[in-house]
């Protein structure tokens, strides 16, 4: 008795895992071959066609990008020194440390300023492009994903500048007190900087991924939350990775969001399966 039981309980979990494994692909299907009811906007368009299309809306993008960066390199003195605002206070001195630096300095703070303020164009021509491809269901999510995936950027980012930037140059300029002065150079300054703001806020949309897959039937919410012992390690080596500085302050400051960035999103694809 106790093997036929034995039996029938691994029986019906083969049938479970192959029910599971037919949804996945089902639901992938389903995605990758829409039906034409469900593309109200699609029509027939030659491969030259899409190229043109692109070719254009790659145009008014760049187009966008570049202005931003030239009205960015207008004031961008003004935006060095709200960029410097986290170490100012500090007794931190910068130098510019070759010919030059101070100037290439600023064209790469407006190319990344201009680069921020120009994504919202980015994103429409992007959105414009690929919207006749899109079903019913998908247009529906279309709107809350695209502005939950702006919020979490922009909130990375700051969260960036108002938290994970002064904890760690704190870190650094409290650890040299009384060994060395604190003279940086302005071009190295701005690179870790930089890459601190648009690596955390592009960090921020592990939850907009989250969603998109459980959308797609590939990931559900319970198998999210079931693996939250690796996302602990994950999260600490991604921090590790997206954080230029080696102190375990940063790292653990960005770590902790991570971690609840991803159950938020798990939570979030389970409430949204029911």
């Amino acid at each position: 008795m106790a093997e036929n039981s034995q039996e029938g309980i691994a029986e019906n979990s083969q049938e479970g895992i192959l029910q599971n494994v037919e949804r996945g692909e089902s639901s992938l299907y389903n995605l990758l071959y829409p039906s034409k009811d469900d593309l109200p906007d699609d029509k027939e368009m030659s491969i030259f066609d899409h190229l043109e299309e692109l070719r254009q809306r790659l145009f008014v993008s760049v187009l966008a990008v570049g202005g931003a960066m030239l009205g960015c390199f207008v004031f961008s003195k003004e935006l060095i020194l709200l960029l410097e605002a986290p170490v100012s206070s500090q007794g931190v001195r910068f130098l510019q440390l070759s010919p030059g630096e101070f100037f290439f300095t600023t064209l790469k703070v407006s190319g990344y300023c201009g680069l921020l303020v120009g994504s919202p164009v980015i994103l429409y021509e992007i959105i414009a492009f690929i919207l006749p491809g899109l079903t019913k269901a998908e247009r529906r999510f279309l709107g809350p994903i695209v502005f939950g995936s702006s919020v979490l950027f922009y909130a990375g980012i700051f969260f960036s500048y108002s938290v994970l930037a002064p904890a760690a140059l704190s870190f650094f300029v409290s650890y040299a007190e009384g060994a060395v002065e604190s003279l940086w150079s302005i071009d190295q300054y701005f690179e870790f900087v930089l890459v601190l703001l648009f690596s955390t806020g592009l960090s921020f949309q592990v939850p907009v991924i989250q969603i998109l897959l459980g959308q797609t039937g590939l990931v559900s919410g319970d198998q999210m939350l079931s693996i939250w012992r690796y996302v602990v390690v994950g999260a600490v080596i991604v921090a590790a990775v997206l954080t230029p500085s080696t102190d375990p302050l940063t790292q653990m400051l960005l770590a902790g969001p991570l971690l609840g960035l991803y159950l938020g999103g798990a939570w979030a694809v389970k409430a949204i399966g029911r």
